[in-house]
């Protein structure tokens, strides 16, 4: 039998599932929309890279990065859990070593990570407006009527992009409907929302860091091309899109599960598994915490959110 690994990014608006082998070549690999339910993704999930992996593989480690992180490794009792940013740089470290800075663009928030010489040397992140993300652009392609897929093609068409407003999502949005109501081309307006998206990423995510290349772009607006165009326009630097950049979060907590084995060896079976969450309020002090138990086969296997440590 040969061993495998699995990495779960958990983010809010998508799950990525990778398989990798001890070469940390992908075996299989899954994209799903998370839907606002973590834990029911994450079963998806696991029943679609069941149902892709080679039976001849054993899984011996499994890592949880992203916004449910810590729910996730709970529930699938994983032998490590790592933040995005670490995931991300060991992820983007192992297929491109001389990496300096990454670039990523999510579905609801951004990041920047600086790195030299394979240590990360300063970050970003943007997560108070979902401005220039990946489900702002969602929004504003359901708004044209057409797929977010397709945005890519549609920028390149363009010869004249127009202004938009996008450090705002309402600013751009306001502004968006202005220009395609005073009847601007389609593709003008798309490329104007891929330049601004890079604009605002630059001045916000990316104020005050020396962008040095090379510069890998990742997260699944990395797949935009308009966006990857103006990139290169405005940095004036090559940027390098990795084919599986949407899953490099995945990728490198399913390399952190390699790493940090412990000899188990775990199943992508959760028929019998009941995993749910209860909110309540502590009212035994003046913190008036907001906690979270956390219960599996109705048995109480943790809580979050107390300040004294009662819980």
């Amino acid at each position: 039998m040969k061993e495998c690994y699995l990495g779960v990014d958990i983010g809010s608006i998508s799950t990525k599932g990778v398989i990798i082998d001890e070469d940390n070549n992908i075996i299989t690999s899954s994209y799903i929309w998370t839907e606002g339910n973590p834990t029911l993704a994450v079963r998806k999930l696991l029943n679609i890279l069941k149902n892709k992996l080679p039976k001849e593989y054993i899984l011996k480690g499994i890592g949880t990065t992203g916004s449910a992180r810590k729910l996730i490794g709970l529930m699938l009792d994983a032998n490590i859990v790592k933040n995005e940013i670490t995931a991300h740089a060991i992820g983007t470290l192992t297929f491109h070593p001389d990496a300096r800075t990454i670039l990523e663009i999510g579905g609801q928030d951004s990041k920047i990570i600086l790195l030299k010489n394979g240590i990360i040397t300063n970050y970003a992140m943007n997560t108070l407006c979902a401005a220039g993300t990946g489900s702002f652009l969602s929004s504003q392609a359901k708004r044209l009527g057409i797929e977010v897929e397709e945005f890519g093609d549609y920028a390149l068409k363009s010869k004249n992009p127009v202004k938009i407003a996008a450090r705002c999502t309402v600013f751009a949005e306001s502004d968006l409907v202005h220009k395609a109501g005073v009847g601007y081309p389609k593709e003008d307006i798309i490329a104007g929302l891929c330049k601004s998206i890079v604009l605002n990423y630059l001045n916000n995510v990316g104020k005050g860091k020396k962008i040095v290349k090379p510069i890998i772009f990742q997260g699944g607006v990395s797949k935009n091309k308009g966006v990857v165009k103006y990139f290169k326009e405005i940095l004036k630097e090559d940027i390098i899109v990795d084919e599986n950049g949407h899953l490099m979060g995945a990728l490198g907590v399913a390399i952190l599960a390699k790493k940090n084995k412990i000899g188990k060896t775990y199943s992508l079976e959760m028929k019998d598994l009941k995993f749910i969450t209860k909110a309540f309020e502590c009212h035994r002090c003046s913190n008036n915490c907001e906690l979270l138990k956390i219960y599996k086969n109705d048995t109480l296997v943790d809580s979050w959110g107390s300040k004294c440590g009662k819980y």
